[in-house]
């Protein structure tokens, strides 16, 4: 395994690491308090490529394999989460789908524009009966003529209100179960589908998640995505690949934790001395440090794993299980470390452990990783 990073790769990092000093971090505070990510930090990222990493060049993106999209996303994980989501939620599960099972015209009529950032991604899976029981769709796809008449709704959609191309997944035959559910390519503005009410969320503001809501929704044949009744294998396939780039995001944003709690550590005192000397800090900076690490290792073996085509079904959901958990003790130490400080609004650590909270749930909850990983083994052990 070679997790070393192409002259490219290396310069984009600098790019996106000067970028988020200059452009995102200033307005953190701004983007708390309005719930909004400034229509001039989009353009800004549209101008360096983000919304392109993973597609490929001929379609006008950058065409970066799955090791370099997470040394883009480490960086991009150590400023504002609901930022991070926003771009992660697209460049992973909101345009993996088209990139790897679309055809050549679907390819072309959409990822070039997906790539530029004029038109976003989402992934449109969950629904009120089907969330960690993905296999429970109630949401109904009937043939008519050249088209698909979709019914139903999906909730908690990330880039719901923002994105222009959804990838959902309905039943096409109620018989079949996982093996009747079908993937589409549905346009924001094609007729019978709306976007919901917003969410009120616990963290990542500026990165919203919504209702859609599918009434008599026309969907042409051609925008069947795949194969008819492998929706559910392709969203494993889009989850499997959005996970390693997830936990990405968690380093980054784990290794910003570290970086300030030990800079405060050594500047905060108390009875007289810095209260990194105090083996009780100390100990968590330790921990947080070698989990951190562990991490790294794991995220960019899993990485390279995508890029080498290898089945990742069962270290994805590892690494996602990993990253999330480590992601939450790290926020956990960085308060701990910060102490009333830590707490308050007014500095970064707080946003960061409310942020932390949901990579737990998404994509996938720490339990049904746990599942997977189960499943898995059985799978190998059971001859």
């Amino acid at each position: 395994m070679d997790f070393r990073l192409d002259d490219d790769i290396v310069l984009l990092k600098a790019t996106i690491r000067q970028f988020i000093e200059e452009q995102i971090d200033p307005f953190s505070m701004q983007i708390e308090d309005e719930d909004h990510i400034p229509d001039s930090i989009i353009n800004s990222s549209k101008e360096i490529g983000l919304f392109g990493l993973s597609i490929p060049e001929r379609y006008g993106g950058l065409g970066i394999g799955m090791v370099g999209k997470c040394a883009l996303y480490e960086e991009i994980g150590k400023t504002h989460n609901g930022y991070t989501t926003l771009i992660g939620a697209h460049t992973g599960i909101g345009t993996v789908g088209i990139v790897e099972m679309g055809n050549e015209m679907q390819k072309e009529k959409y990822l070039p524009h997906m790539a530029s950032g004029d038109k976003i991604g989402a992934f449109a899976l969950t629904e009120p009966a089907a969330g960690s029981h993905a296999t429970n769709l109630k949401m109904t796809a009937v043939k008519s003529g050249d088209t698909y008449i979709l019914n139903g709704t999906k909730h908690f959609i990330t880039n719901a209100d923002v994105a222009d191309i959804f990838t959902v997944m309905a039943v096409t035959d109620k018989d079949k179960g996982a093996k009747g559910i079908t993937s589409f390519i549905v346009e924001k503005g094609f007729p019978g589908f709306k976007v919901g009410n917003l969410e009120r969320k616990m963290g990542l503001r500026g990165s919203h998640s919504a209702e859609l809501i599918f009434e008599d929704c026309e969907v042409p044949a051609e925008n069947v995505l795949g194969e008819v009744g492998q929706g559910y294998v392709n969203a494993l396939k889009i989850l499997a690949n959005g996970r390693a780039g997830l936990a990405a995001r968690n380093l980054g944003s784990c290794q910003y934790l570290l970086d300030i709690s030990t800079k405060y550590a050594m500047e905060r005192e108390q009875f007289n001395v810095p209260i990194i000397d105090h083996q009780a800090v100390a100990h968590m900076l330790a921990e947080m440090a070698m989990e951190i690490e562990a991490l790294r290792s794991f995220t960019y073996r899993v990485a390279w794993m995508v890029d080498q085509k290898e089945k990742i079904i069962k270290e994805a959901a590892m690494l996602k299980l990993y990253g999330s958990e480590v992601y939450n003790r790290v926020a956990d130490k960085a308060v701990q470390i910060h102490g009333g400080i830590g707490y308050m609004k007014d500095y970064p650590v707080e946003r960061f452990f409310r942020d932390a909270r949901i990579t737990r749930i998404y994509e996938g909850t720490s339990e049904i990783q746990k599942n997977i990983i189960t499943a898995q083994l059985k799978k190998k052990y059971q001859h």
